[in-house]
């Protein structure tokens, strides 16, 4: 189940990115208008803009942590975890922003994908830290070069 949830980042990621593409075509279609959603500066077309782009970035990101986990167990619970905080973040983001461009009072919203996110990069830092579990990956002596009994000068 915990590397099915890794999967589901790569799945999430390609979607985003076609969702980014999608929503920009739309936008596209009406940007022209001065007035459009209340006007250039105006905070509902400034949040229609944001969840457009977070489609994007949010796409990528899951696409970074797929590739950064390919040489981890995903069995561990840093993975899983991980994982489960980018998907949240990339699925709430967008949704805040929709949100938040009717709803304006409701900008503490904007907390959950944000902290989701925040701890998705704390996780996926801690990852980072501890030795490679997969048997068979490459070693990390190049970043730690200090000799060893195994990995002798």
């Amino acid at each position: 189940m915990k590397g099915e949830t890794v999967q589901l980042n790569l799945l999430l990621a390609w979607l985003w990115i076609l969702l980014g593409f999608a929503s920009g075509m739309v936008l596209g279609m009406f940007f022209h208008g001065e007035k459009w959603l209340g006007g250039y500066a105006s905070l509902k077309r400034r949040m229609y803009r944001l969840g457009h782009i977070s489609f994007f970035g949010l796409g990528v990101l899951n696409l970074l942590f797929f590739l950064t986990v390919q040489h981890r167990s995903p069995a561990s619970s840093l993975v899983h975890f991980a994982s489960l905080a980018f998907i949240v973040g990339a699925m709430a983001m967008p949704l805040c922003c929709l949100v938040m461009a009717h709803f304006p009072k409701a900008h503490l919203i904007f907390a959950v994908p944000v902290v989701s996110l925040i701890l998705g990069g704390v996780l996926t830092l801690a990852l980072i830290g501890e030795e490679p579990q997969v048997p068979g990956t490459a070693n990390t002596t190049a970043l730690n070069p200090q000799p060893s009994a195994s990995n002798p000068p």
